[in-house]
């Protein structure tokens, strides 16, 4: 089975993922009243550009959640290699954990092997955000096949902070049934 692409407007599929300190939560939940949820897909803690990535989000943590934006991470690492990661970069913000083949696929995501064991040991998630805006649906969609093009953090609050702030529709809906 391929990967199926999501749609502009739509709604992320519910995914209840095991999240790092306990409890679980679900990608697809609409945030809290009058909020975004900022769902990333992260490729591992083998990935030094996920690393780079993710401490670089953790900087932009609270101006991001001044924005009115929470935000999630997960990956289809297991909870020793997820914990690895947040201990390494410091990370506050929850990541979950264990994304399975099947979850990667609902979620329209490019799926890479491991290129040896000693990358890691099962096949993973390109990276991928998804931006849910206050209805909950997906107003921005950024996916990669590679571990190099990514959303700019920088950019992506600032976009963020200017949807909100003046009302812009979601776009890329054309022929969408």
């Amino acid at each position: 089975m391929y990967s199926k692409k999501l749609h502009s407007g739509g709604t992320l599929p519910s995914i209840e993922l095991p999240l790092l300190g306990g409890g679980e939560t679900d990608l697809g939940k609409r945030a809290e009243a009058g909020r975004w949820r900022l769902v990333f897909v992260y490729r591992g803690n083998h990935c030094p550009v996920c690393h780079a990535y993710l401490k670089r989000l953790e900087s932009l943590r609270e101006r991001f959640f001044e924005a009115g934006a929470d935000i999630v991470v997960a990956s289809a690492d297991p909870e020793e290699r997820a914990r690895a990661m947040v201990e390494a970069e410091g990370l506050r913000f929850p990541v979950a954990f264990g994304l399975s083949i099947e979850q990667m696929q609902s979620l329209g995501l490019w799926i890479s092997e491991p290129r040896s064991p000693a990358e890691t040991d099962r096949p993973f998630a390109e990276p991928g955000l998804f931006a849910l805006n206050e209805e909950g649906r997906l107003q921005l969609i950024d996916q990669s096949n590679t571990p190099f093009n990514r959303a700019d953090l920088g950019e992506l609050l600032e976009t963020v902070e200017w949807i909100r702030e003046n009302d812009y529709p979601i776009r890329g809906t054309y022929g969408q049934t």
